[in-house]
């Protein structure tokens, strides 16, 4: 069985509905599952990270950086909110993947050459669907450039299980420095410049890339779409370096994930690369990169599960989310977090 079948009887934490630091904690206070491959499970606190890694490991983040990528369109069907998602691989005429919502659901209207109104000006011509699925490949036509205007009228992408818009700063983690992504690489938004720095102390390397998100509104069974990424030098020889010694990879995020298994021979080492992935990590997927992961709580039909199954194998998988739902654990990406490492 699959892990997207599979993962359908996985139990569900409940919902995180705002940041941590409005549920009277610091970003760095949510709770932290820690499960090790040879089946140990233990709770702590994000801020006890440095305590649970060891000398001589090393985290890679994605500090790509959250786009305020959800604006507000008028059609002849009324007013729907356009999400942008990636640029539209290998063309050159503003072509988008964009989701189409009203009301928190995906709008299941639309044909082919609508054209949809933006504020100041602004159009998005449908050109067709993509994939045959619910992102459509659209023109965009706007008075300036894509970042500079989702800055000016775009919001954070949110979906029903947050209850109110949160301003964009909410949805970077600390090291963002790269605008790009669609939705924050959530994985990392617990980290703090103070914990970094402690981290950093106790002598477990931190290394940077970057891979920018598309929406993750993906449907049942729908498989992650490219995105783009680079791993540069500097990560690629320290995270062969860390190996080398004997130190553990962990993965800050799926996106990580996806990026340094999308830059890694079949030697198990890792090369500066950058350009479009359309790697898609299955159950039985060599993980060649990476030794841990660092990941938050997913929805049971999310096709992030079936990486996580790779890395962490089902069982253990299945037991993490048991204990994680009766120990009252939040998911989503204002939620907990939840850590995979090696065999204790």
């Amino acid at each position: 069985m699959s892990a997207l079948t599979a993962s359908r009887e996985l139990a569900q934490p409940g919902e995180a509905h705002e940041p941590a630091e409005l549920r009277g904690h610091g970003r760095d206070d949510v709770r932290l599952l820690v499960a090790h491959r040879d089946g140990a499970i233990e709770h702590a606190r994000f801020a006890e990270l440095p305590e649970l890694l060891a000398p001589g490991d090393l985290l890679a983040v994605n500090t790509s950086a959250t786009m305020p990528a959800a604006v507000p369109v008028w059609t002849s069907d009324g007013e729907l909110r356009i999400h942008l998602s990636t640029p539209a691989r290998g063309r050159s005429d503003a072509a988008w993947l964009v989701e189409l919502r009203r009301g928190g659901h995906r709008f299941r209207g639309g044909n082919a050459g609508d054209v949809l109104l933006l504020p100041a000006g602004g159009t998005a011509v449908l050109l067709e669907r993509f994939g045959g699925g619910r992102l459509w490949l659209a023109s965009l036509r706007l008075p300036v450039s894509v970042p500079h205007y989702l800055a000016r009228h775009g919001e954070p992408i949110r979906y029903g299980h947050a209850t109110r818009p949160w301003p964009l700063e909410r949805y970077q983690t600390v090291y963002a420095n790269a605008p790009g992504s669609a939705e924050m690489p959530s994985a990392g938004r617990a980290f703090t410049p103070e914990l970094v720095t402690q981290l950093v102390g106790a002598g477990i390397d931190v290394a940077p890339l970057v891979l920018h998100t598309g929406v993750s509104s993906l449907e049942a069974g729908e498989m992650p779409h490219a995105e783009w990424y680079s791993v540069p030098r500097f990560t690629a020889e320290r995270i062969n370096l860390v190996r080398a010694l004997g130190g553990r990879v962990i993965a800050v995020g799926t996106t990580a994930v996806r990026a340094l298994e999308s830059a890694v021979g079949r030697d198990g080492r890792v090369r500066d690369r950058e350009g479009w992935t359309d790697l898609v990590i299955e159950p039985d997927t060599p993980i060649r990169a990476v030794d841990g992961l660092l990941s938050g709580f997913h929805d049971r039909d999310s096709s992030h599960l079936a990486m996580l199954e790779a890395i962490a194998g089902a069982d253990l998988l299945e037991r993490s989310y048991d204990e994680a739902a009766e120990a009252g654990y939040l998911r989503h990406e204002l939620g907990d977090l939840h850590l995979i490492l090696p065999a204790a």
